[in-house]
């Protein structure tokens, strides 16, 4: 085993984000306290490596509390009174005060000025070794005993004695299993975010289009959200879908990811929609329907969804029927189509499930059930949707540890 003190203070299970967040910032606090993190892989922050692109999606712009929970599926209410300790504002403090930039795009999502997570990752691994934290990489924790005001951790090089602990790991079976074993209620994990799988002829062949503002339903639930929406080469996505797949993480695990959606691509009713096609026809009675697409929707899905109304090319608005016109308006403002499946988002694979959140003290993030053991980002039953928002979550979790442990 690597040479450092088997006796740890704070001992860290994980190597991401929420991990390196923690220890830096209870080392700055507080210089006399040993401290080691545990990762499992040759290397660490993998997650930040490849998050938002490669550029690591920092936070989101949300400045007050009571809007910010409304993007965390599971944990809305318990995030609250901690996001009013730590959140976004101090967020981008904590790295500006480290030299790093942030910047804000259109959508909310912030970035390092630099466009690249290796900004973020050379901060953290400057930082640790700036305040003297031991980050041990291959070193995978196999079991964890609470014994006597100290933990003991059994790895695959070596046993490892601490005071405090922090779990850290994010979505782990593993590290979950151990918590079980010591008397932690683990909610099932399930996917929270990925994209839906369709065969459809309306989207078939058209991958990369956008329709910027629509609204989806999955038929039989309550569960709707709006926003854009990509067409895939295997079904949709974008935050339109994303959403729907957070919140509705756990319903839609129980339907096997097999389930119809009601799409409106205009956001309007049938009543108006109507008005506005009877309006186009009787302005532009000699132009083919086909290529003169309306609701500022893309051209190639306005064709299909033109197509799937059983109107042909050729037709001109003025040779449209009533029927046909209300085919239209249904496939603007009401298309169902089938789920058959999901795909993972990108690499950012992300699950409901984890620690059971009634089982937390949320002012200090420290088990209700174990003493010293203390819970930081994604290993406890909360997500969110795509945006930045669970680093978020990481960074707060981590910095209410990290004063917690300080002290």
């Amino acid at each position: 085993m690597e040479n450092f003190n088997k006796d740890l203070d704070i001992a860290i299970i994980g190597g991401g984000a929420a991990g390196f967040f923690t220890a830096i910032n209870i080392a700055q606090q507080n210089s006399n306290l040993s401290i080691a993190i545990f990762e499992r892989g040759k290397t660490g922050l993998q997650k930040v490596k490849i998050s938002g692109g490669g550029r690591c999606n920092v936070t989101h712009a949300e400045f007050i509390p009571s809007e910010l929970i409304n993007n965390y599926p599971r944990g809305r209410k318990e995030l609250l009174g901690p996001f009013h300790t730590f959140m976004t504002g101090d967020t981008i403090a904590w790295f500006e005060e480290r030299g790093i930039e942030l910047k804000i795009e259109e959508d909310g999502r912030m970035f390092p000025a630099s466009n690249s997570s290796q900004t973020i990752i050379d901060c953290f691994l400057t930082e640790a070794k700036k305040y003297d934290v031991n980050v041990l990489y291959n070193h995978s924790v196999k079991t964890v005993l609470a014994d006597e005001n100290k933990f003991v951790l059994k790895t695959n090089q070596g046993e490892v004695r601490c005071k405090k602990l922090v779990i850290a790991t994010g979505s782990n079976p593993k590290i979950w299993n151990l918590l079980s074993d010591l008397g932690h209620n683990i909610v099932h994990p399930v996917p929270s975010l990925f994209t839906f799988d369709i065969k459809d002829e309306r989207i078939k062949d058209i991958p990369g289009v956008v329709a910027k503002d629509v609204g989806v339903k999955i038929i039989g639930t309550d569960l709707e959200s709006e926003g854009p929406l990509l067409i895939t080469h295997v079904g949709m996505s974008a935050p339109a879908i994303l959403k729907l797949s957070a919140f509705g993480a756990v319903e839609l695990a129980k339907l096997n990811y097999n389930f119809k959606i009601a799409v409106n691509f205009i956001r309007h009713d049938t009543e108006s929609c109507m008005k506005i096609l009877k309006s186009v026809k009787q302005d532009f009675p000699k132009k083919t329907v086909l290529n003169l697409a309306q609701f500022d929707l893309p051209k190639r899905l306005w064709k299909k969804l033109v197509l799937a109304s059983n109107i042909q090319e050729t037709e001109r608005w003025a040779d449209l029927n009533k029927t046909q016109l209300e085919v239209l308006v249904n496939q603007l403002t009401n298309a169902i189509f089938q789920v058959t499946g999901k795909s993972t988002f990108k690499e950012e694979f992300v699950t409901a499930g984890g620690v059971d959140l009634k089982e937390i003290n949320f002012k200090t993030f420290e088990s209700k059930r174990i003493p010293d053991l203390y819970f930081a980002g994604e290993v406890i039953n909360v997500d969110a949707v795509t945006g930045g928002f669970n680093f978020q979550n990481a960074w707060t979790s981590a910095y209410i540890v990290s004063q917690s442990i300080a002290k």
